[in-house]
């Protein structure tokens, strides 16, 4: 009993010895702590207002309780299918088109053996993630015009000029290629980085058994990535169903809600422009639940097939 006791002293000795030695660390880390606690965890409290009719002037505790009626109100809606089919094309198209072309950039720049060529193509690659998006929109919006720069171009072929922004069959083909552009440059630095750590004797060792780049590229680049992409993939999964708000008010309509509204913009105009908080809230708490139980499902499936996982 006492050489418990002993113990126990020793390991509160040690702990407060490490929080003294580290004092300076935790120092640095508090801030970010404490934003994610102000900013992230204590307004998880107001998702009670989605199970109430939430009126300001009342608050939590005055607003009357409502249970499930918000979220019946949206899976009943006229809306709902579509919301919940735009959010999910836009976001597989963003997968397939935006996902894949960071890597794909960052194997082909890994080729490039003219170091000051590289140096270019990156820097140039990099300057749309730096563009505010409300500048982009402006200039996806000015250039769709009848007389802007994409009409002009498929004049050149015979297509005769209109509103391309107008057109909803067109919305997801521009906002998915303005995202790729966007963010193909950014989003291959961290591939570009793993690239860097791989043993050259790897490649001497594959030119040595007769491989081409392309097989180089297949044999040696890809595996070197499969961890970096299966978990860049676990994580992109996690947002299955959340599209910001923003890029798509800027660039829709309506004209072109049939293919352009999605789950995040129905609940900025329901929720704060119609001022329906409750209902606002109610839509968002069912992305959120859908985009966590997507996130536990691709992150178990790859745990089992592949041993690269979350956790």
């Amino acid at each position: 009993m006492r050489g418990r006791k002993q113990e126990d002293s020793l390991a509160k000795l040690n702990r407060r010895l490490h929080i003294r030695n580290s004092k300076y660390i935790y120092m640095m880390i508090a801030p970010v702590l404490l934003w994610y606690l102000i900013f992230h965890y204590i307004p998880m409290l107001g998702t009670v207002i989605a199970f109430q009719d939430y009126k300001p002037a009342l608050g939590f505790l005055g607003s009357r309780w409502v249970g499930l009626k918000n979220f019946v109100d949206f899976f009943t809606g006229p809306y709902v299918w579509r919301l919940i089919r735009n959010t999910l094309l836009l976001n597989i198209y963003s997968i397939i088109f935006g996902f894949t072309a960071p890597i794909i950039l960052a194997l082909l720049m890994n080729e490039v053996r003219s170091h000051w060529y590289k140096k270019i193509v990156q820097t140039i690659s990099y300057i749309p993630h730096f563009i505010s998006i409300v500048v982009v929109c402006g200039f996806l919006t000015t250039f769709s015009r009848t007389d802007g720069l994409f009409n002009d171009i498929l004049a050149l072929f015979g297509v005769p000029a209109e509103n391309l922004l107008s057109d909803p069959d067109l919305f997801r083909t521009i906002f998915t290629a303005s995202g790729v552009w966007q963010t193909m440059g950014w989003g291959s630095i961290i591939y570009l980085a793993t690239l860097s750590t791989v043993d050259p004797t790897l490649y001497e060792a594959a030119v040595i058994d007769g491989a081409g780049r392309f097989r180089q590229v297949m044999s040696v680049s890809l595996p070197a990535l499969k961890p970096v992409i299966i978990i860049q993939f676990i994580m992109r999964m996690g947002n299955i169903l959340t599209q910001g708000f923003e890029k798509v008010i800027l660039l829709y309509n309506p004209l072109t809600y049939e293919t352009a509204d999605v789950l995040s913009s129905y609940v900025y105009r329901s929720g704060l422009i119609q001022m329906d908080f409750s209902f606002g809230a109610a839509v968002g708490i069912f992305n959120s639940v859908v985009n966590v139980a997507v996130l536990i499902l691709v992150n178990y499936l790859f745990r089992k097939k592949t041993e690269e996982s979350l956790w």
